[in-house]
This record gives structure tokens, C-alpha cells and sequence, in this order.
């Protein structure tokens, strides 16, 4: 684990009670690779180990919020060292980013900025609380690669959006736009895109302004009672994902994906 102060793909900053967590990568719409997953999860490490923060909030450099996963340096570029996390070394525990952002015992907002695919849904849904840019929108595309949503998809959105609704959502793949995301109860309000940050900035001055003990103690009580314990559906999610990233049906979503086409599904 590296200092934030070393970080290449993601901004760290502390001020008045509030860290902020910014994936930086506008180029690339703030895709994964394994440096940024890794730096994920340092960063929510950070905020957790220090008695200073006490309320979080983690967005993106415009254009995106995270496009998900950066597919082509994933599946085309050399091998990363060994210890360096990347999704698709699929093992058990659950992934390490998810479960960082999951057991910050502090106050997380997601401020979404822009287009949250796939594994920025995820990271949206990991999230206390979700506020959303009039231009962001959202979609578990997983399905759409051959492959399922992590942790946040099943463990997360159906809480939040219904069972029916969270099916809809995972088998489709489909792309929902901000004031759909309010209607169905993914985000808790929409602002307009130049507004987003100070009002993510206010909520999470009122949250920090209150006592950090029992802010703790207030979001585990809600984790309890709204959601339960994570790490068996993740262990679940990361053995299936195991599976699945050695189909064809992978292969050719990621293929179509690449060559910007539809793809070809044979079920095997």
C-alpha cells in the first residue's frame, strides 16, 4: 500500500473533516486499470485509518465518473506485477477496492459526475449516498461482457431500487439517465452539472459536523439493518466471476466491445 502523495491515477485531499477521493484518469473517462483499482482501495484505507476524517466523498475528474473497467489495457496490455491488485485475477476474498469502500466506517457520498458503467455503478452503489449530475447515467453492463456485477449489484442496488427493478437493471445492461436514477431511488437528488460538488460538499459539512463516534456507530447500525454482510455474496461474486471470465462468452463481449459491434452470444 502507497501513500496518497505517490498516487497516479486518483486525487486524495483532506480538509475541514472531509476527504475527498477523485479518480483521475479524464482521458481515458476515468477507467480501471489495475493501478487505479489498487489506489481505490489505499484511498478509502487512508480515509479509514485517519481520526481526522469523517465523512468521505469519491467522484470523478470530468468528463465521467468511471466508464468501468478500461477494457483494452485490461485485456491487451502486459501482465501488471504480482502485487498489484487487478480485477481480473478473480480469488477469494471479495475484490479488495469493494470491500475498502464497503467497510469505511465513515459517511460516503458519491458524487456522479458523469457516466458511472459497470464497475462505477458499482463504486457509486458502495455509497452512503448518491448525488447525481443532470449528465450522469448509469448501468450494470456486466452482462453485456458475459460476465456479473460485483458485490455492489447484488448485495446494494436491489435494496435500494427493488428486486424487480434490480433485475431489470442487471439482466438488461441498459442505461438509465440521472432523473431516471431519482425516480427509481438510486440517487437521493439531482443537481445541475456545475453545482454537484458544492452541494456533495455541503451535505458532507453537515454530516461531519456532527459526532464522529456515533456517525460511526449510526452507519454500521444502518449497514445492519438495510444490507447485512457483504462478503458472502462477494466471495460468491469473485468464485462465479472465476468461471466466467474463461467463457467464450467473455471473449466475444469483450471482442464486440473492441471492435464496436454487437455481440455474438453462444452460451458457452
Amino acid at each position: 500500500m502507497i501513500a496518497p502523495k505517490d498516487f497516479q491515477h486518483t486525487l486524495y485531499a483532506v480538509a475541514d473533516h472531509v476527504a475527498e477521493i477523485t479518480l483521475n484518469r479524464p482521458e481515458r473517462r476515468n477507467a480501471l486499470n489495475p493501478r487505479a483499482y489498487a489506489e481505490i482501495e489505499w484511498a478509502f484505507r487512508a480515509a479509514q485509518a485517519d481520526p481526522v476524517v469523517r465523512c468521505v466523498i469519491v467522484t470523478g475528474a470530468d468528463p465521467a465518473f468511471c466508464a468501468g473497467e478500461d477494457v483494452k489495457e485490461m485485456m491487451t496490455g502486459a501482465r501488471p506485477p504480482e502485487e498489484t491488485p487487478r480485477a481480473r485475477t478473480v480469488r477469494h476474498p471479495p475484490t479488495p477496492a469493494a470491500m475498502a469502500a464497503l467497510e469505511c466506517d465513515r459517511p460516503v457520498i458519491a458524487a456522479v459526475n458523469g457516466a458511472a458503467i459497470g464497475w462505477g455503478m458499482e463504486l457509486a452503489l458502495y455509497a452512503d449516498i448518491r448525488i447525481a449530475s443532470d449528465e450522469a447515467k448509469f448501468s450494470e453492463m456486466f452482462i453485456k461482457r458475459g460476465l456479473i456485477a460485483d458485490v455492489g449489484g447484488f448485495y446494494r442496488l436491489p435494496a435500494l431500487v427493488g428486486p424487480a427493478k434490480a433485475a431489470e437493471l442487471l439482466f438488461t445492461g441498459d442505461v438509465i439517465d440521472a432523473q431516471e436514477a431519482l425516480r427509481i431511488g438510486l440517487v437521493s437528488e439531482v443537481a445541475a452539472h456545475g453545482e454537484l460538488l458544492a452541494k456533495a460538499r455541503a451535505l458532507a459539512a453537515r454530516i461531519a459536523a456532527n459526532a464522529p463516534l456515533a456517525l460511526r456507530y449510526m452507519k454500521d447500525g444502518l449497514r445492519r439493518a438495510a444490507y447485512g454482510d457483504p462478503r458472502e455474496i462477494g466471495s460468491w461474486t469473485i468464485e462465479t466471476l472465476r468461471m466466467l471470465f474463461q467463457t467464450e462468452d467473455h471473449r466475444e463481449g469483450v471482442a464486440s466491445f473492441l471492435e464496436k459491434r454487437e455481440p455474438a452470444f453462444k452460451g458457452r
